[in-house]
């Protein structure tokens, strides 16, 4: 019997929830972060009318609402959840971020990570221990990030916070190249742009290139996190040139 020509096999996916702050404007550069057979997963936490400062930082890191929005986006069965928050995760210090993927667990993920807890996995695979930072925050929520790096022992040895309150999603390449210009990375074993409402896909391999050293961003290290939880093959170019691509164990 001649095969029917919609017997296709459907590619393996592989699911990977997403928790994201109620204002994520960035899911399609998410998406170009990971390969074909991912599914990204998304849902968002609960809105809150506040600037962005340490007091919303603490908001999006409520355990509640961590809680509910990872048993939301379990119905896919992604095999990581990823809460996609940069000052969420990094405004309780090391403590706080440790709660936070201890939520997501207890709300029934498989696996969990969050985005300061990546850029600290990143780091130390890298073997990154002084680290030139760019914000877009107030200068009370990026001191809140000097000082999470600095309890795993990683310094700072240049930042610059640009005093954005509210619509950090808009953005342009050009104003992080900017802010990247002004910044002395001297020193540096690496760049960290924070926010992953920066956009910043198409800026990392050239940024490095330019540099010296690898350039490390927010939703980078997020995908990059939860594909070796989920156990997916990094693709290369995940950590642009000079930085050889770490290996999922």
């Amino acid at each position: 019997m001649a095969q029917h020509p919609f017997e296709i096999a459907l590619p393996a996916q592989t699911g990977i929830g997403v928790v994201a702050p109620f204002d994520f404007a960035l899911d399609r550069e998410l998406w170009r972060w990971v390969p074909d057979e991912v599914c990204l997963h998304t849902t968002r936490l609960p809105f809150l009318p506040e600037p962005v400062t340490v007091q919303l930082a603490r908001a999006l890191s409520d355990s509640h609402g961590v809680r509910r929005a990872t048993r939301d986006v379990l119905v896919p069965e992604p095999r990581v959840v990823a809460y996609a928050c940069t000052s969420g995760s990094f405004v309780g210090g090391a403590a706080g971020e440790a709660a936070l993927v201890q939520s997501m667990l207890e709300a029934g993920a498989p696996a969990a990570v969050t985005t300061s807890g990546a850029l600290i996995r990143a780091c130390e695979r890298l073997r990154v221990n002084r680290l030139a930072v760019i914000t877009p925050y107030v200068d009370d929520v990026t001191d809140r990030l000097l000082a999470f790096l600095a309890e795993y022992g990683i310094s700072t040895c240049a930042s610059v916070g640009l005093g954005m309150l509210g619509d950090i999603w808009k953005m342009s390449y050009s104003e992080v190249v900017g802010a990247v210009a002004a910044l002395d990375t001297t020193g540096a074993d690496a760049l960290f742009v924070s926010c992953t409402n920066v956009p910043t896909y198409d800026l990392v391999a050239p940024l490095a290139r330019r540099l010296g050293i690898p350039v490390l961003t927010a939703n980078q290290v997020t995908m990059w996190a939860a594909m070796e939880e989920a156990g997916v093959a990094v693709p290369a170019g995940t950590f642009a040139p000079p930085v050889p691509v770490p290996e999922v164990a």
